[in-house]
């Protein structure tokens, strides 16, 4: 029987917490997508997210999951007979795969086992052989594991080929991780709203500079609904090409308005804090980090032997009311994730890691309980 006192803490790599403020938000009454007041809306929604990108370029608001950035991304500035090159660090670097696969895009492959992250010089080693390619693809911060990638250095390295165009899966990182895409020279970037962004799911970001937006004008790879050009045209009048997710726009209104503040530095310290906190109570336990090179936005941890990471995840949010993620795909049951992003704070992570011990010790794994909350405490204490 469900016990309705007890608290849910959503504590998943996304969705994440909503805030008060915007779920009420979402509960104005629906306006029209083709009047003055949307159009107002729409407007500054898209110059707030210039300041999150950091970015003087265009950025398009998508109803889509990230993954239909991603996809837009792909159609709009490759052209039949194209070649890509994606560095697969998990489950989402195979997602970028499977993207260009669909579109026969040729894909030069560079994978790494999970929980390892990009070696520039693997890349490198790759376009001294043969530069031509027309995109590179990657994750800024790969969900499924933890790792975050040196997209500053990718790109580098393309620049040095011919100035090879980088293409960003952001949908974890922004606002959990410093990212300026003009400073860097980043030419796309794409992320969405269920994350960092601390609003539902349902909307995608995606931002292109000067040389993409004309490689979008020349793009034959087949697109409808996420073709840029429709979006690029409809937004100088103050629209969407479609009927967008007008409340879920207003949501992100109301996000926007608190990052901007908050201070978007002030957000990357706190989340660098939380991520901080988090593992340092892990290994506290004697749990071990899953991800070499670990992100600001999410934990990754591996399940002890002889204890099953499905039981983790299913007796922590049954009894204890903490949900967190299992592992994706053949890292099921075998890792676990806590994700410190978009609308959490200190206590959460008391409360999650307080979670993590409690059903340990029902499944019989051995250790000193209580060092793990201690130890965050001294984190945050310090």
């Amino acid at each position: 029987m469900k016990n309705p006192l007890k608290k849910l803490r959503l504590l998943t790599p996304g969705p994440t917490p909503v805030s008060t403020d915007v779920l009420l938000s979402l509960a104005k009454e629906v306006i029209h997508h083709r009047g003055d007041e949307f159009k107002e809306i729409l407007v500054e929604c898209t110059e707030l997210l210039k300041y999150i990108f950091k970015t003087e370029n265009d950025v398009f608001i998508l109803t889509s999951s990230g993954t239909g950035a991603m996809e837009a991304a792909v159609v709009n500035i490759l052209n039949k007979g194209d070649r890509a090159i994606v560095l697969n660090t998990g489950a989402f670097g195979r997602r970028w795969k499977n993207i260009l696969n669909s579109y026969g895009i040729e894909v030069k492959e560079i994978e790494y086992e999970w929980g390892d992250y990009v070696k520039l010089e693997d890349l490198e080693n790759i376009l001294k052989e043969d530069s031509n390619y027309q995109a590179i693809f990657c994750q800024h911060t790969e969900t499924s594991t933890g790792v975050i990638n040196d997209i500053k250095g990718i790109k580098e390295v393309a620049k040095k080929y011919g100035d090879i165009p980088v293409v960003v899966d952001a949908v974890s990182s922004l606002l959990g991780e410093e990212l300026f895409m003009d400073e860097w020279e980043l030419d796309v970037v794409v992320s969405g709203s269920q994350k960092g962004m601390m609003i539902p799911p349902g909307l995608s970001f995606i931002a292109l500079n000067k040389k993409m937006l004309e490689k979008v004008e020349k793009s034959n790879l087949p697109k409808f609904y996420f073709s840029l050009i429709h979006a690029k045209n409809y937004f100088e009048r103050g629209q969407t090409p479609w009927t967008p997710a007008v409340n879920t726009i207003f949501a992100l209104k109301e996000a926007l308005k608190i990052i901007k503040e908050y201070g978007i530095e002030n957000l990357w310290n706190r989340y660098k804090k939380l991520a901080q906190a988090t593992r340092e109570g892990v290994k506290a336990i004697g749990l071990e980090l899953f991800a070499k090179r670990p992100c600001n936005v999410v934990t990754s941890i591996k399940v002890p032997e002889g204890v099953d990471g499905t039981r983790i995840v299913k007796d922590m949010q049954n009894e204890f009311g903490v949900r967190i993620a299992g592992g994706q795909r053949e890292y099921k049951g075998k890792i676990v994730r806590f994700a410190h992003m978009g609308y959490m704070d200190e206590m959460d992570v008391v409360m999650g890691i307080a979670g993590l011990e409690l059903t340990l010790s029902k499944l019989g794994y051995k250790f000193e309980i209580g060092n793990g909350v201690r130890k965050v405490l001294e984190v945050f204490n310090g």
